[in-house]
């Protein structure tokens, strides 16, 4: 089978290696911050609102992502969310060198939220620009695969760097952060016009929460994709209470950084093996085979984390929950990205990540409050509930168990594209096309 070669793609490999750096810095960061607040606080419920309150910023601030990407150039984006990031790196090495209390820990882990949700959409988005249709699935599994090589290294790295101090792992994030600035840099400029169409506009545009809910509209006006919204919603919420009432009740039952690391790193091998085989799968299997499969094999794990609690026990189950993740994400968001026209893409991103993270912030909460107030045992039952109502859902809805094999993704699309566009965006349109 021929095609296009990603390894010949120099404008997407130079985006890989940005948008890499990024996640890997929000990797060390993100394994830092919850363990650092119990540390501080010694209590899982503040630790909870801290994740929250970051989460919630993402979400609203997604929103705004969105329209941003849409209006502007995407590259340019990019590289002031690295830029952004740099900064924000150097804030939170600062907090970790000094006293972390509370209050600290709460305002750069919402500053942190806040620049992925302004900034993450459009990096995301960009890959629609630099890589054509035909090779779209190959490129989420190439995502995929590089995302589970980034938990592999940040989570035990991470606990490493902790453990000398919090302040080295915002060097760390630093470091990350100068890579993704970098490499954003030369992407824009040596990307060749030709290659990467740019959202602008031909007129001025409506109000930013017009755009917004017109990304939204658009996305529930597919039947082939807004069934994603409400599975996706609950799954992750569920899912995530699992992962982080996990983790919160090692650290209380004294699980060191180090070791908490080494769990979540064999959960990272895990995805990665799952990844390396996603390629061909993505090509054999139809999509909504490989999102039922995959949330059956994750309500299996969390049903059974409820009954281990031996740090080696609990890696085996997550890494069995998670080994079908891959092809369903490669399925599911390359499919998502070929059935949205490039001057959609950016607000139908951020309102697909709006539903699917929306419920998230209740996920640190129910693990906080859950092991203070009911016990381990009953929160996760909680959550495999909640993931199993998911798993139900997508297994009797029509439209996701029809989502073909990648070569189908195009005609398969095209059935559903019906919904007119508003007038502006029609001109909008015709200006990017023109």
């Amino acid at each position: 089978m021929t095609g296009h070669r990603l390894t010949r793609n120099r404008p997407y490999l130079l985006w890989l290696a940005s948008d890499s750096a990024t996640g890997l810095g929000a990797t060390l960061v993100g394994f830092a911050i919850p363990l650092l607040a119990l540390v501080a606080t010694d209590d899982p419920t503040q630790a909870g609102v801290i994740a929250a309150v970051g989460v919630a910023t993402r979400v609203v601030a997604t929103l705004a992502g969105g329209v941003l990407a849409d209006r502007h150039r995407r590259l340019p984006l990019t590289l002031a969310g690295a830029v952004t990031g740099l900064a924000l790196a150097l804030v939170f090495t600062a907090v970790a060198t000094d006293s972390v209390t509370f209050v600290s820990l709460l305002l750069v882990n919402a500053a942190i939220a806040l620049r992925s949700g302004l900034f993450g959409v459009a990096s995301e988005s960009a890959i629609k620009e630099l890589v054509p249709d035909e090779a779209m699935g190959r490129a989420q599994a190439a995502n995929q695969a590089r995302d589970a090589v980034i938990s592999l290294a940040g989570a035990p790295l991470g606990g490493a760097l902790l453990v000398a101090g919090g302040w080295l792992v915002g060097l760390g994030m630093a470091v990350c952060q100068s890579i993704a600035t970098v490499t954003s840099w030369v992407l824009v400029r040596t990307a060749p016009s030709g290659e990467v169409r740019t959202p602008q506009a031909a007129e001025p545009r409506s109000s930013a929460v017009r755009e917004a809910c017109e990304g939204i509209a658009w996305l529930l006006s597919r039947r082939d994709l807004r069934g994603v919204l409400l599975v996706t919603t609950i799954v992750n919420l569920g899912f995530n209470a699992a992962t982080t009432t996990t983790v919160y009740a090692l650290q209380q039952d004294g699980a060191s950084a180090t070791n908490i690391g080494w769990v979540m790193a064999a959960l990272s091998a895990a995805l990665l093996v799952g990844a390396l085989v996603a390629p061909p799968v993505v090509r054999r299997v139809r999509a909504g085979a490989l999102l039922v499969i995959g949330l059956l094999l994750a309500t299996g794990g969390t049903v059974a984390l409820a009954f281990v609690e031996d740090p080696v026990a609990v890696a085996v189950v997550l890494s069995i929950a998670v080994v079908g993740i891959p092809a369903l994400n490669a399925g599911l968001l390359g499919y998502f990205t070929v059935a949205t026209p490039s001057e959609l893409l950016g607000r139908a991103i951020s309102a697909l990540q709006v539903f699917a993270t929306g419920a998230m912030p209740l996920s640190p909460l129910i693990a906080g409050f859950g092991l203070a107030w009911i016990g381990r045992g009953t929160t996760l039952t909680f959550a495999a509930a909640l993931c199993l109502v998911a798993t139900v859902l997508a297994a009797t809805s029509r439209p996701l168990r029809q989502l073909p094999r990648e070569a189908e993704w195009t005609a398969h699309a095209a059935q559903f594209d019906e919904r007119p566009l508003h007038p502006e965006d029609r001109a909008y349109h015709g200006a990017i096309r023109g």
